[in-house]
């Protein structure tokens, strides 16, 4: 790349980069001289010159009544590169105060068998609220571990209500205390629980099995469904 083409590069127009390059060769010269030497209009001449001495990049004497230029030195070439830089670095620090706002993620799982059971029962526990509605209570009968995860939620703070088909009502797994229950005349194999950003969708027969999804926006919807159907429901 050429001298002229790398002046250029680092910000100078293509006359700048004419006018810097004859007065390094030259060292100094009258706003005449530099017009003479390139063929170039001496009124632009003239007004090259003073956007260098703008830029920092040339500098001028008064020598027999006449203006004498010269570059500043090469190093002054770095002035405005390293005045970008400190801009630069301060929009950074600006911009990394800004709060992004990120795209909300969905994640999807499927689940299937005893073992589906299982990461579904110990994922709605993390939770402090439990919502559930068109339950059967299968799957209180589907883990021989379900007694002792009831006596767990029994003694902790999570809430949990659940709305159930009234044909269910009174049955072992309707029956526990600090858990509350609601049924509707309703019939579904198809269970829906809500809690935290999750919403799952759980069928319970031959083989259970159970659909996952995080979502915020899908789960605050359903959360809404569950309490207009919790008004309708009956103890």
């Amino acid at each position: 790349m050429e001298v002229l083409e790398k002046l250029q590069e680092i910000g100078l127009t293509g006359n700048e980069s004419k006018v810097y390059l004859e007065l390094v060769k030259k060292a100094e010269l009258s706003a005449n001289q530099v017009a003479k030497n390139l063929g170039m209009d001496r009124t632009l001449t003239y007004t090259v010159l003073n956007h260098l001495i703008e830029k920092g990049q040339v500098s001028y004497v008064i020598k027999n009544n006449k203006k004498v230029f010269s570059i500043l030195t090469p190093a002054s070439l770095l002035n405005s590169i390293k005045a970008k830089e400190l801009l630069a670095l301060d929009l950074i620090q600006e911009l990394n105060k800004i709060n992004v706002e990120k795209n909300q993620e969905t994640e999807i799982n499927v689940y299937e068998g005893k073992e589906g059971v299982r990461a579904f029962v110990n994922l709605g526990l993390k939770e402090k609220e439990f919502c559930s509605f068109g339950s059967t209570g299968r799957a209180y009968f589907e883990l021989y571990e379900m007694p002792a995860v009831v006596k767990k939620v029994q003694k902790s703070n999570t809430k949990i209500r659940v709305i159930g088909d009234k044909k269910y009502k009174g049955t072992e797994a309707f029956v526990f205390k600090k858990m509350q229950f609601r049924f509707l005349d309703v019939k579904s194999e198809v269970t829906t629980s809500v809690f935290g950003d999750w919403i799952a969708i759980h069928l319970i027969k031959e083989k259970p099995i159970i659909i996952t999804i995080r979502n915020k926006d899908i789960a605050q919807g359903y959360k809404n469904y569950f309490e207009y159907l919790w008004k309708q429901a009956k103890k």
